[in-house]
């Protein structure tokens, strides 16, 4: 063997044996999947040597759901469960929405202090307080509601520092060498995005622990960095970024902010076209889990209607079990009186069309494939009659949750296509991302055409 091939050899020997975790101040340069790193934390430990087989960003990335669905749940989903506008009136679809248990849940927590009502939250507290496990990963505000900082909460009080929604890029798995030398730590809950999920599903073998659980919320187009996040409200929506408490994109196709004087809203339409380029982490458009398929209980809210309610803290969201571990996590909120169970999700409206015209509205996807990107949004007035109109005659409940699924699919099949060329762009999506993608392009002669412009770039 030549010299440098031995020292290459002896290098990737010592690194095994004593694995080096990257210097988070170096993101996302010195970070193995560069600017598509999600931030998940798995490289600021020592299981950054497990990072090419377990990142959702590399490699075959979100393409591994497939068989870690198998894994985690039992079985894989049932793509033939997969409906379309012309049958999707009732309930949730397994080949979209992933492995499900029983069928999608409306749910409310009670918690006052909470973004939504503390569904999350009541879930987490009460299988710490039932002992069901001696820690809770999460990510709780730090000192600014926009800076994640994750943390092993083990009272109640730890638990409840994770309320509300953190915009950012969130480190969930740094602290996973903390729990690795904690032999007091043998029952976890881990909470996270779909990333972070997918990456701690991939090394949770070796954390040596007695059981662990997984809840998940859904997600998509953070922030890549809090100042980013605090840019889009003070630029984009318009508001005092210093007295926001929390926001979301809601089914009534406005922005909904939940700031310390009150509550503002503003209807997607009158955003500043340009205002997505950064304000969504470009992870987040090579990101084909919406759905968080490898938790146990996902948490949303996509997918609840609005209906009676006005403001996120007083509105349903939806609860996902995907097995016996998810079930058992959310009969100890209910028995604790954290959580309180309400209908089967369900929808209603034509979804396909409205998701295909967002992908051509799209500011990123303009971008991509030569479009004129417009600087400022709509006038309010006609934003709000549009989002009254759109609101009245467009997809409800979980055909909402359909729309935004297909759309954000569509968006990040054109991203990774651009980025990544035919090969790894098919690669890197989950078989039921491929069928979604597939249906549009057979149907719909718009997305060939931006395909075809894509693939023309390279």
């Amino acid at each position: 063997m030549p010299v440098a091939m031995k020292r290459i050899a002896s290098a990737a020997l010592a690194f095994a044996a004593n694995p080096i975790p990257i210097d988070p101040s170096g993101w996302p340069e010195r970070f193995p999947a560069k600017d598509h790193c999600s931030r998940c934390g798995l490289c600021e430990t020592t299981y950054v040597k497990n990072v090419e087989d377990a990142c959702a960003f590399l490699g075959p990335g979100m393409g591994r759901i497939d068989d870690l669905e198998v894994k985690v749940h039992g079985r894989g989903r049932n793509l033939n469960d997969m409906a379309w506008s012309d049958d999707a009136t009732g309930s949730a679809d397994e080949g979209r929405f992933g492995v499900l248990h029983r069928p999608i849940m409306l749910a409310k927590g009670v918690e006052t202090e909470a973004q939504w009502t503390g569904v999350v939250t009541g879930i987490a507290v009460s299988m710490l307080d039932s002992n069901m496990v001696d820690a809770v990963v999460c990510i709780a505000g730090g000192d600014d509601w926009s800076q994640p900082e994750p943390i092993l909460a083990r009272t109640i009080s730890d638990v409840l520092r994770g309320r509300g929604v953190k915009p950012a890029l969130a480190p969930s798995l740094r602290v996973l060498d903390e729990i690795k030398a904690d032999p007091s730590v043998r029952r976890l809950l881990f909470c996270g995005v779909g990333c972070a999920v997918q990456a701690f599903r991939s090394i949770e073998d070796e954390l040596g622990l007695e059981e662990t659980y997984v809840l998940g919320t859904n997600c998509a187009d953070n922030s890549p960095t809090p100042h980013a996040a605090r840019n889009f409200l003070s630029k984009g929506v318009g508001v005092d970024e210093g007295t926001v408490k929390g926001y979301e994109f809601m089914q009534d196709f406005k922005v909904h902010v939940k700031t310390e004087d009150g509550y503002e809203k503003k209807p997607y339409f009158c955003l500043p076209g340009e205002i997505a380029q950064d304000a969504i982490a470009t992870s987040c458009l090579a990101c084909f889990d919406y759905t968080n398929a490898l938790a146990d209980v996902v948490v949303g809210y996509m997918g609840a209607p609005l209906e009676g309610a006005t403001r996120m803290d007083e509105a349903y969201q939806t609860l996902t079990i995907r097995n016996d571990r998810g079930a058992s996590m959310v009969t100890a909120a209910e028995d604790a009186g954290r959580l309180n169970i309400g209908d089967v999700a369900g929808g209603t409206g034509s979804h396909e069309k409205i998701a295909m015209a967002t992908v051509l509205a799209d500011s990123i996807v303009l971008g991509m494939t030569g479009g004129e990107v417009k600087e400022e949004g709509m006038p309010r007035l006609i934003g709000e009659v549009m989002a009254f109109i759109i609101g009245r005659v467009g997809p409800k409940g979980i055909n909402f949750a359909r729309y935004s699924i297909d759309y954000h699919l569509l968006r990040n099949y054109l991203h990774v296509l651009d980025a990544w060329g035919d090969k790894r762009a098919n690669a890197s999506l989950p078989k039921y991302a491929t069928e979604i993608v597939e249906k549009y392009l057979s149907t719909d002669d718009k997305l060939v055409e931006l395909k075809e412009t894509i693939r023309s770039r390279h």
